[in-house]
């Protein structure tokens, strides 16, 4: 399986660009370059005010309050320090300003941090509910963060574990029997190694934890719910918790579309196979036949 990328490419290779250029004595250029992500998420790389020495990129999350109820304005404000803005571009929930009149210390670590800008938009929620795990402080209210117009993702903590629920919306049937497959294969993989994490898989209900939420049901609808232990969600693992189960559902919806294209490749490849096996079997003409001076054919008895 291919895991995907945590950090937006395009956003690090434009910085890093731009940056080197400008070290290098080069002049700088205008940029204005709108780039789509995954959960509606959209970037915005432009000048401040018309200035090609200033370069911001901004962020749109639709669901930026649920995340802001949870410490996402302090923690980005920890990572990014003075290049996060107390204003952000209009239209988008954070932005980030970089000089190239005055670059980083490290050039490679400012455009990656700023390339994670999504994941550390989503970290602020698994950050707190880790911490309240790790304190043994229960019975708080569950995060609920809704990351898709029609799907959500909810975050509780106990004593002994913090769980994580998606739901995803299955937009044809074949869908959900591959999802169930792959759910399958994530039990497998538990037993294969004991330090996985436990994941739970429902279809059309959601889990009884989620009574009393706006959690829906439905043919296609589907719940998987991870179950973190301390040695996933400590100090040392947090951090790799985070990266892989942030695009969880990223991931599961593009294995099952590249999986879907698979199936249809190795279709038309045997429906190929099975018309040239057609063609060598079809029957040859033992008559010869004939073609009159205007062009009509005919066969001799």
């Amino acid at each position: 399986m291919i895991l995907l990328e945590i950090k937006n490419k395009i956003i690090e290779e434009t910085l890093l660009a731009k940056f080197e250029n400008a070290e290098s004595g080069g002049k700088p250029e205008a940029i204005d370059i709108t780039i789509a992500d995954f959960d509606g998420v959209l970037y915005h790389v432009s000048n401040l005010d018309g200035d090609k020495t200033k370069v911001q990129v901004s962020i749109s999350l639709k669901f930026y309050k649920d995340l802001q109820e949870h410490g996402a304005d302090e923690l980005l404000k920890k990572i990014y320090g003075a290049s996060l803005q107390d204003t952000p571009e209009e239209n988008y929930n954070v932005t980030l300003l970089y000089s190239l009149e005055n670059l980083p210390e490290s050039k490679e670590k400012a455009a990656s941090s700023a390339a994670l800008l999504k994941r550390h938009c989503f970290a602020s929620v698994f950050l707190r509910y880790f911490e309240f795990q790790e304190k043994e402080e229960a019975g708080h209210k569950r995060a609920v963060i809704h990351y898709r117009d029609d799907e959500t993702m909810y975050v509780d903590a106990f004593k002994d574990r913090v769980t994580v629920v998606f739901s995803t919306v299955f937009k044809d049937d074949d869908d959900v029997i591959i999802g169930k497959v792959f759910m399958q294969e994530f039990k497998e993989g538990r037993r294969a190694s004991h330090t996985a994490p436990q994941v739970l898989f429902s279809h059309k209900d959601p889990p009884r934890e989620l009574d009393g939420t706006d959690a829906r049901g439905g043919d296609n609808v589907g719940y998987i719910t991870f179950v973190l232990e301390p040695r996933h969600t400590n100090a040392k693992a947090r951090n790799k918790t985070i990266d892989l189960i942030h695009i969880f559902r990223d991931y599961l919806h593009y294995h099952i579309k590249c999986s879907k294209a698979y199936i249809h490749s190795r279709m038309r490849a045997r429906t190929s196979d099975f018309l040239k096996v057609l063609n060598r079997a079809r029957p040859e003409s033992t008559q010869k036949e004939r073609r009159t001076i205007s062009g009509k054919t005919f066969q001799r008895n």
